[in-house]
């Protein structure tokens, strides 16, 4: 057997004596309570959401209740219209109809409390008739406007008259609006009778006066199912006749010789010139 020599060194005389070795217990994890993740490696939707985002869009829709209930019950709509619905009574019959300074409005006939006005903002209305379930007004700048009568959820048409405002300023809106039956609406100015569908306010005949004459809104009568329009002329314009101061029409447009008078929803391929689109002067 081989001996090798080991070689030992001596401590240096200054340098510290050795300390004894330490050691620590390794930190112990609990196999119950997971070591939670960094939020930056958790997917967004399995992150927990603060209860502020939810009370934000909750509080906003309390506080628009009562914002959208007002809405509801005060609508704005173009050319200005404002409808206002004071109250919805199921099951009454049609209300009445009136016009007030600055407003059309429907009531109850028996107790007078309001159901429904309509109002345009810097506008007064001249006059308010009823057709079919419509309540049908005329304004002072020449609008005509078709609103549901029952309980005025909506204007269904506007219809503006061309150069109407300054005679309407002078003279007011009666005799303006005249119904032609339970389809149509007749609407006299001076210058023109213009027929409208009442369903959607479609124009469907135009009548002008004849030169030298204008028509008389307010003399007007109604014969059957026909309507007679005073036309004044000037001296010499009226070819010698009263009778030319007069104007017949019915939904249909002017009623002459070639068609039967009174009487012309029963004519329609027997009469190709019952004048239905325009009405041509005399």
């Amino acid at each position: 057997m081989v001996v090798l020599p080991v070689e030992v060194t001596a401590p240096h005389p200054d340098a510290a004596p050795p300390q004894p070795a330490t050691f620590e217990p390794a930190p112990q994890r609990s196999a119950a309570l997971p070591r939670p993740a960094h939020p930056a490696t958790v997917p967004p939707q399995d992150r927990p959401r603060p209860l502020r985002r939810f009370l934000s869009p909750a509080l906003a829709l309390l506080l628009a209740a009562p914002v959208l209930a007002a809405a509801h019950q005060a609508r704005s709509t173009p050319f200005g219209d404002h409808i206002t619905v004071h109250a919805r009574v199921a099951h009454e019959p049609r209300p009445s109809l009136r016009t007030t300074r600055g407003a059309v409005e429907a009531y109850d006939a028996e107790t007078g409390r309001p159901h429904w006005s309509y109002a345009r903002e810097g506008r007064r209305p001249l006059a308010v008739i009823p057709a079919r379930g419509d309540a049908i007004a005329l304004w002072d700048d020449g609008l005509v406007t078709d609103t549901v009568r029952d309980d005025g959820g909506a204007v269904r048409w506007h219809r503006a008259l061309p150069g109407a405002s300054p005679w309407l300023a002078d003279h007011g809106g009666n005799g303006v609006l005249r119904p032609l039956g339970a389809r149509m609406l007749a609407v006299v100015t001076p210058q023109r009778i213009a027929a409208y569908r009442i369903a959607d306010g479609d124009l469907r005949w135009v009548l002008p006066a004849r030169r030298g004459c204008e028509f008389a809104p307010a003399r007007a009568v109604r014969l059957g199912t026909a309507l007679l329009i005073a036309q004044p002329c000037l001296a010499g314009d009226a070819a010698g006749s009263w009778t030319g101061e007069i104007i017949a029409v019915d939904d249909l447009g002017r009623i002459t010789p070639d068609r039967t008078p009174l009487g012309n929803e029963r004519h329609s391929a027997g009469h190709p010139k019952a004048e239905k689109v325009v009405a041509r002067p005399r």
